[in-house]
């Protein structure tokens, strides 16, 4: 019964998040292929000048989280599991044209990532001397559906504070144990201990651990499979092959027909880029930019970062090796397996390194994203560590010790009623998004190189937006 409504929503969510995203790639203009250059350049924007002419940050008045900041947390919580287990399930169950189509979810979710990220922004929220903001908040003032912003708020919590860190949880204790032998439910006590000592610093502390964490852990692993590719530059060609003709049903498919590389596809995809989630924009709203669109592009850049870089290493990883054919291996154990078959027995300790840096990261930043949302519905403390204990805590810990099959199973169902409430509200939104990219353009055509927005520039809405002052 389970597996059928994770099936049926999984079709529906496919349908859903290509029409979304081949709808905002044409209202955009196609923004996500012409605008890279821009994108690159804004991951080393400087907070805005203030009142008194000096960087607000080096004033000391406030402590706004930079645009590289924003960007390293949504990407520490979207190069996670998604992009090493996720990908393996993807072709284990959906065959290597499954790729494919993640490829192609990236391409058009960097689309819905620009317009739910400026709406994000557009809408934030001032808190104490940070921002805040998300869904729940455009929800609320954009939408004006109390409601949906509640039911948007539960479901994020549920699907990313708790069901998305057990996901990372069981990688994480699976990789260590095949790697090193090592007793999964003392991983995940150790995993959870260490979490709750970083959640309960606060934003702050996620965004100087990701900061740290994401160049390195993304570049390591970037050389690695560019290494792997170079001792086997002779298969390169038949890899890309062996994608594009299982996505179309030209070759054998190993993992079912046509119809199973699409969804898997999707679905991982989803599971590792976010993009359409109404993840990354709780994230984004806390940078201290100049104009909305600025953070609308960087987070644009993280799934391309996410899917056509990460991913695509690791199913390269899996696909040069060959050992999927042969093989019932699933999840991480195939990219470790598929590891060491190319440089040996180190292989599957590199793996559980990287899965370590990955997933931790992910975890807390999968529980910021349930925190945003905690405190929009209430300002509880007693509410907030509790919270706090079941994310970074509890769901570790049960991850630890569950099986692959259910928490992945658990986190597609979250997923799929997650994005369809979010996909509302940015269809509903997205004109404010479009208005405020041809706002920048237009700055930029006219020789402004820091294009700047005010919330007198939409009359109509500005009685609704709370900064921009």
């Amino acid at each position: 019964m389970i597996d059928s409504i994770n099936d049926i929503l999984g079709y529906l969510l496919m349908v859903a998040l290509a029409a979304c995203g081949i709808w905002f790639t044409i209202r955009t203009k196609g923004f996500q292929f012409r605008m890279m250059k821009e994108m690159m350049r804004l991951l080393t924007d400087k907070p805005p000048v203030d009142d008194a002419g000096g960087e607000s940050e080096k004033k000391g008045k406030r402590r706004q989280i930079s645009s590289f900041q924003a960007f390293a947390v949504s990407v520490a919580t979207r190069v996670g599991t998604g992009n090493l287990a996720g990908v393996a399930t993807a072709i284990a169950l959906g065959g290597p044209g499954a790729v494919f189509w993640m490829w192609v979810m990236a391409l058009l979710g960097a689309a819905t990532a620009f317009v739910e990220a400026t709406l994000g922004q557009l809408y934030k929220r001032r808190n104490g001397d940070t921002f805040i903001g998300g869904p729940a908040y455009y929800i609320t003032h954009g939408l004006h559906r109390k409601w949906m912003a509640y039911l948007f708020a539960v479901l994020i919590s549920l699907t990313f504070g708790l069901s998305y860190n057990s996901i990372q949880s069981n990688t994480i204790c699976s990789a260590m144990h095949e790697a090193f032998g090592w007793n999964t439910l003392t991983v995940g006590i150790v995993l959870a201990s260490v979490s709750l000592f970083i959640v309960f610093g606060g934003i702050h502390r996620i965004a100087r651990l990701s900061t740290m964490l994401v160049p390195v852990m993304a570049v390591g692993y970037f050389i690695l499979v560019i290494v792997i590719m170079a001792m086997n530059i002779t298969l390169i060609p038949s890899v890309f092959k062996v994608i594009i003709s299982n996505a179309f049903g030209f070759g054998p498919a190993i993992g079912g027909a046509v119809g199973a590389a699409i969804i898997y596809g999707v679905k991982r995809g989803l599971f590792s880029n976010e993009a359409g989630a109404g993840s990354a924009p709780n994230v984004a709203a806390t940078a201290d930019v100049s104009h909305p669109v600025k953070q609308g592009l960087i987070q644009s850049l993280g799934v391309f970062t996410d899917t056509l870089l990460v991913c695509s290493c690791t199913a390269f990883i899996i696909l040069i090796s060959g050992i999927y054919e042969y093989t019932d291996i699933n999840g991480i154990a195939l990219v470790q397996t598929s590891l060491s078959s190319e440089i040996g027995a180190v292989g599957p300790i590199f793996i559980a390194i990287a899965i370590l840096l990955f997933a931790f990261s992910s975890i807390v930043g999968n529980y910021y994203y349930g925190e945003v949302n905690i405190r929009f519905m209430t300002r509880s403390k007693t509410a907030m560590t509790i919270y706090r204990l079941f994310s970074a805590g509890i769901m570790v810990i049960f991850g630890a010790v569950a099986s692959l099959d259910s928490v992945w199973t658990l986190g597609d169902i979250c997923t799929a009623l997650l994005t369809f409430c979010n996909l509302i509200a940015i269809i509903a939104l997205g004109k404010y998004a479009f208005r405020l990219l041809e706002d920048y353009l237009d700055q930029k055509r006219n020789g402004v190189k820091n294009p700047t927005f005010c919330r007198s520039q939409l009359p109509d809405i500005q009685h609704e937006l709370e900064c921009w002052d």
